[in-house]
């Protein structure tokens, strides 16, 4: 059977090597942040459910443990250059607890700190009869077409995608669907939520409000609020695109999967012109 490709290969405990598949689209000698965003979320499942757990399924995803909390912010500070260089994630739990939990994880790449992360984790309940308030689901992936990033944007993650806008794009202005062939981890299942924030920062070059051949725009963190755990192979992006007047931006966009609307994410531009 052929091996599906991968983002990263594990080379050790909590080390992991970026393939060509993770390559950024600003440079080429650096990753995209997408994947790593998502395998950092990978590693803080693997430090919760306990790497070695002797009584956890073969099959059980590694965030599907009996606490009984679910993810509900996830926040990344990216502190730096992405190197395409070995990647180290340390976490910890900083605030314990039966209903809400505090996990902080930081990303090393070439022995340089490169991300910051915290994810709170909250208890579920049954809150059916007062859920409410979501936004309109996006038209469903088999009616969007095809929506090559590539036009704007090179290296190996973004050629790794399928996308779908449910619109024709205007500048700073998309919503589209996006998906992957590509393993986050070669050989290591991953949680549903993981693969989701896997693709989430895509959506700050989905949405182009100029050319990055004239303009850099790179977000400095990203910054999801769920409402909902997100399932499913595809993510869906609503997103809007500001560029203030002093040289800050912002990515907004509303998360969906195939079910509906899921969550929020904020992304942080520093914009100067090339």
């Amino acid at each position: 059977m052929t091996r599906r490709p991968a983002y990263f290969e594990p080379v050790g405990t909590d080390r992991y090597l970026p393939t060509e598949h993770a390559g950024g689209a600003w440079r080429d000698d650096e990753i995209h942040f997408s994947p790593l965003g998502g395998l950092i979320t990978h590693a803080i499942d693997q430090h919760r459910a306990g790497r070695h757990d002797p009584d956890q399924h073969p099959d059980q995803h590694p965030d599907q443990h009996d606490d009984g909390k679910h993810l509900g912010r996830i926040s990344f500070d990216i502190l730096g250059r992405l190197g395409t260089d070995e990647c180290g994630i340390r976490v910890e739990t900083i605030r314990p607890g039966r209903t809400i939990e505090l996990v902080e994880a930081t990303a090393s790449i070439g022995g340089r700190a490169a991300v910051l992360a915290r994810a709170w984790f909250v208890a579920s309940g049954d809150t059916a009869t007062v859920a409410g308030g979501q936004p309109a689901p996006l038209p469903a992936p088999d009616q969007a077409a095809r929506h090559p990033m590539t036009q704007h944007w090179g290296g190996g993650f973004v050629t790794s995608l399928d996308v779908r806008a449910t619109a024709p794009a205007q500048p700073g202005r998309t919503t589209a669907w996006v998906r992957t062939g590509t393993d986050l981890v070669a050989g290591e299942r991953v949680s549903p939520h993981a693969g989701f924030i896997a693709l989430v920062d895509t959506a700050n070059g989905i949405a182009v409000r100029q050319s990055p051949a004239r303009w850099m725009f790179p977000n400095l963190d990203l910054t999801l609020h769920l409402h909902r755990v997100p399932s499913g192979e595809w993510t869906g992006l609503d997103t809007t695109v500001t560029f203030g007047q002093e040289g800050l931006g912002l990515t907004s966009t509303v998360l969906h999967d195939a079910s509906g609307p899921v969550g929020r994410a904020e992304q942080l531009l520093t914009v100067r012109q090339l």
